[in-house]
């Protein structure tokens, strides 16, 4: 295979000779190899009796022979096969042999931070589907939230570590790349496909929740009880001002690190959201009786229209007496809705080899610890909001958890700075969601060409002038992505990791009927389950004309 760069060094002393051949040329004592602009290691590889027990450090190229590569560089898509042997053992597969790691194939060298690739995960994971996690604990109870919050906690753990292993055997750290490592040219459409129509549908929904809560915002900032019409109180407008302002700078940043700054601050608002949902749970009686806002405008004032007719209701006000009462365990009509919904809550995939590509020094343990941190953050975060939101407002609480507190209170000061700061993380966390898209439309469209800028500047722009068209003319367009989403979360999640895993890693390292591959096998059974659930409960909305939408990523 050209491109292939040996080096050879006799073993006994001679001096070493630079040799380009094919990689199934005579055995050399030591072997080094140059993959793009990545780190090369030398791999031992004994020749005689006197030669084994030797080993080689690992070295770097220096400038000098990237130099003398030149064109002859070994394809990221290809060329593994030879080396699969030393990657299976690799710390996470089992007949690891002492003194062989496995070659790290990158294009380039890492260099975000352990920090600001956490931050940049945690920030993919938390969506806006926080907003209705206490609505979704209303229906299931305490104990049986927090349950089935943990066990898809651990799902997502144990789907990123699949993906992990899966990158790690083929020395792959693209989505689409491990599509076409399984199944090939249909593996490789398949995932791209699936990664952008879910990031699009995700971008879709922030911008969504831009488009009608700013507005909503800036008129109680001005003090204002209705819109009265201004090109700045329009939804359609602002979208495009934020797209233009704020979105479309930070995606021309070349490498997803540089976002970790801005997702820190993302999550930053995020946290402000939580401590304001725990103060006002211990400020806010229950049940609420007769709560006024700042300028006598009463709680029971709150206008609902059904049809022609429009009459005022109160905020919500039960006379049972165990109304207060914390339910641990609920069943009901609407609980199977939450297990889509939490099932979704820790989608990230897409940007975890992304993530894992540009992380500094990378193993795999060292991405799987930031994954792991991520998504226990992340737990912790949604627990708390569901519990005090529940809380605070028990069977009383909305699907979309600060509309609740807008009723107790239209011009809350505390709320409206809430509305802010989550409507500013939303903002920040779509050139993130935006990333795996561009990087997978690259993947599909220009697999062979190197980086440019006009093609890197032109996906961003015409992903950010389609998502907005949709979100601006398309009305229905949350009904859309609700069944994409439904069909797209379980494949990235359940179904892709565990049919990859099972395709790439070698039958010699694992039987097919090991156990690792048994569960594998199960967890993507499980995607297909979560899959048909979510499908039927849309579908079921559908017909029935009612929403039962509690959230989503």
């Amino acid at each position: 295979m050209e491109g292939l760069t040996l080096v050879m060094t006799s073993g006994r002393g001679g001096s070493p000779g630079l040799v380009k051949g094919n990689r199934s040329s005579s055995p050399v004592s030591g072997l080094h190899l140059r993959l793009g602009s990545s780190l090369v290691h030398s791999i031992l590889i004994p020749s005689t009796a006197m030669d084994v027990g030797r080993s080689m450090e690992l070295q770097k190229m220096n400038g000098q022979h990237s130099r003398d590569l030149g064109p002859d560089k070994l394809n990221l898509e290809e060329g593994f096969d030879g080396l699969e042997f030393m990657a299976e053992r690799d710390e996470f597969l089992p007949g690891k042999r002492p003194g062989i790691k496995a070659p790290q194939f990158t294009d380039f060298e890492g260099k975000t931070s352990f920090g600001m690739s956490i931050f940049n995960l945690s920030n993919a994971i938390m969506g806006s589907g926080i907003l209705g996690l206490a609505y979704a604990m209303s229906n299931t109870g305490i104990i049986l939230f927090l349950i089935l919050l943990l066990f898809i906690a651990i799902l997502s753990a144990y789907s990123i570590h699949l993906l992990l292993r899966s990158a790690g055997v083929v020395g792959i750290r693209a989505y689409e790349q491990l599509g076409h490592r399984a199944f090939g040219q249909p593996g490789k459409v398949l995932a791209g496909s699936i990664i952008t129509m879910h990031n699009i549908g995700a971008m879709s929904s922030y911008l969504f929740i831009v488009k009608s809560e700013l507005p909503l915002v800036m008129q109680a900032f001005l003090g204002l009880t209705e819109n009265t019409g201004e090109w700045y109180l329009d939804g359609r407008y602002l979208i495009i001002i934020v797209s233009v302002i704020i979105i479309f700078p930070l995606s021309l940043m070349r490498h997803l690190g540089y976002l970790g700054y801005t997702s820190g601050f993302s999550l930053s608002c995020m946290v402000f959201f939580l401590i304001s949902v725990i103060y006002k749970k211990f400020n806010i009686p229950c049940p609420l009786e007769e709560i006024t806002s700042h300028n006598n405008h009463s709680a029971y004032a709150l206008e609902e229209s059904h049809g022609n007719h429009s009459f005022v209701t109160p905020a919500y006000v039960n006379s049972d007496e165990d109304f207060c009462d914390p339910q641990l365990f609920t069943i009901n009509t609407q609980t199977a809705y939450t297990i889509p919904i939490l099932a979704f809550a820790f989608v990230c995939h897409p940007e975890v080899l992304p993530i894992y590509t540009e992380l500094q020094d990378a193993t795999k343990k060292r991405m799987q610890t930031v994954a792991n941190i991520s998504i226990l953050a992340m737990f912790v975060m949604y627990g708390l909001t569901a519990i005090f939101g529940y809380l605070t407002f028990f069977g009383g609480v909305e699907s979309e958890l600060l509309h609740t507190y807008i009723k107790v209170d239209p011009l809350d000061t505390l709320i409206l700075c809430v509305r802010m700061a989550v409507l500013v993380a939303v903002t920040l966390t779509v050139p993130v969601v935006l990333f795996p898209i561009r990087r997978a439309l690259l993947q599909l469209l220009f697999p062979e060409k190197p980086f440019h800028w006009a093609r890197h500047i032109t996906i961003a722009v015409c992903l950010l002038i389609i998502v907005n068209l949709l979100v601006i003319f398309v009305p229905t367009i949350r009904d859309i992505f609700g069944i994409i989403g439904a069909t797209s979360a379980p494949s990235l999640i359940f179904i892709l990791p565990g049919i990859f895993y099972i395709r790439i890693v070698p039958e010699e390292t694992e039987p097919l009927k090991s156990k690792p591959k048994i569960m594998a096998a199960c967890f993507a059974v499980l995607g297909f389950v979560f899959m048909v659930m979510s499908t039927s409960f849309i579908i079921i909305d559908w017909v029935s004309g009612e929403s039962r939408s509690g959230g989503g990523h």
